[in-house]
């Protein structure tokens, strides 16, 4: 066999070769950092600290702030801790319940830390008889009825539920406090769900799939079946016959809620395993062809507390592709790699992020990282 030695002496033939072994050096790179183990996802003591130094910090940060309150009267017009002397921090009430949702997280991961230990004494200031009456309160004018329905009522019952499942609270009486209000948020969503002839599908806070995705959950975890029995049968209801989701039309320019992901994650809580694995065949066909991806949502401006919508988005897309991953096993790998890129395209922009971002989306990234970790492995 014989070499062309004058190849050798060719510039532009040296540089093709070098750049061959360069481009094959980097593939060989590139697979072995996406073959890792994910541990820029797994949730340690030390991303925790970091996330729930944000509502720590925001629940007791009174302004900016966004009433969201229809005025009867001069009476009306006052701060916001006096109207909400619970949740009148992190921008808005609803903001500032899953922020409290965030912390309950963290003292059930980390218990006897220095992390739980903060957490725990803000409850206790928190969740007092006196506060939860003042904050039932708001809800009792007809005109405040609808009131954050159904976003902040779907995340106070998360809330509660998962107060109701922490050790520490049966000494703190936090979710014993809280009830007089919870209690009234669940009627409330049992009073109007017969009501809704539609479901609503837009891609925020009003999404009605969203809603009773963390209200089931809670009806489970507090063993209210006729709450738990309305929301399966209004699920099937809004649900059951839709096919065909247009998941390319998403997303929105304002969206932080997947309408397609989030009906498909909701009714995977609705629905038993073989009737789930027909339906969402039929309603998301796409996620189970060869070679589909989804990309991320992209930010052009995170001081828009509009446009940074699209972070939200990013992890709620994947709780809900990491739920879809359990539910559909023979699919995980494919559809948690793509929750993995949708974690990853905006993880890093939560912790130091502008206020408009930085005041609810700790809450999002760490219910998307608990959605993962409920794969298994």
């Amino acid at each position: 066999m014989k070499f062309d030695l004058s190849l050798f002496t060719n510039r532009k033939y040296v540089r093709k070769i070098l750049l061959s072994v360069l481009l094959i050096f980097a593939g060989f790179t590139f697979a072995q950092d996406q073959s890792s183990d994910s541990d820029d996802l797994k949730l340690d003591y030390q991303s925790m600290e970091k996330f729930a130094a944000l509502p720590l910090h925001c629940i007791e940060t009174e302004y900016p702030y966004k009433l969201g309150q229809v005025i009867s009267s001069d009476e009306d017009l006052r701060s916001p801790s006096d109207l909400h002397p619970i949740f009148y921090g992190c921008f808005d009430w609803h903001s500032s319940v899953h922020g409290h949702w965030l912390l309950v997280k963290a003292i059930s991961k980390f218990p006897n830390t220095a992390l739980s230990a903060k957490a725990i004494a803000l409850f206790d200031k928190q969740f007092t008889v006196k506060k939860v009456k003042k904050e039932l309160a708001y809800f009792q004018p007809k005109l405040n009825k609808s009131f954050e329905r159904t976003y902040g009522w779907a995340w106070i019952l998360k809330l509660q539920a998962e107060l109701t499942n922490l050790k520490e609270d049966s000494t703190h009486n936090w979710s014993a406090n809280l009830k007089p209000l919870t209690d009234h948020i669940a009627t409330s969503y049992m009073t109007f769900l017969p009501k809704l002839v539609y479901p609503i599908r837009v891609g925020e806070h009003t999404n009605t799939a969203f809603g009773l995705s963390l209200a089931i959950d809670y009806a489970r975890s507090v063993k209210n079946v006729a709450f738990e029995e309305l929301i399966v049968q209004r699920s099937k209801d809004f649900y059951l016959k839709d096919a065909s989701c247009p998941l390319s039309w998403e997303p929105s320019g304002f969206d932080f809620i997947s309408p397609c992901l989030q009906e498909a994650e909701l009714m995977s809580k609705v629905l038993d395993k073989a009737e789930f694995e027909i339906w969402i065949k039929g309603f998301l066909p796409q996620l189970f062809e060869a070679g589909f991806s989804l990309k991320p949502g992209r930010v052009a401006d995170r001081t828009d507390g509009k446009l940074v919508h699209l972070d939200g988005l990013n992890f709620s897309r994947a709780w809900c592709l990491y739920r879809l991953a359990a539910a559909v096993p023979e699919y995980k790998t494919s559809l948690a790699n793509i929750g993995d890129i949708h974690m990853r395209a905006s993880m890093n922009q939560v912790a130091e992020s502008d206020y408009m971002g930085s005041h609810w989306l700790a809450s999002f990234l760490v219910y998307a990282l608990e959605a993962r970790e409920g794969m298994g492995d």
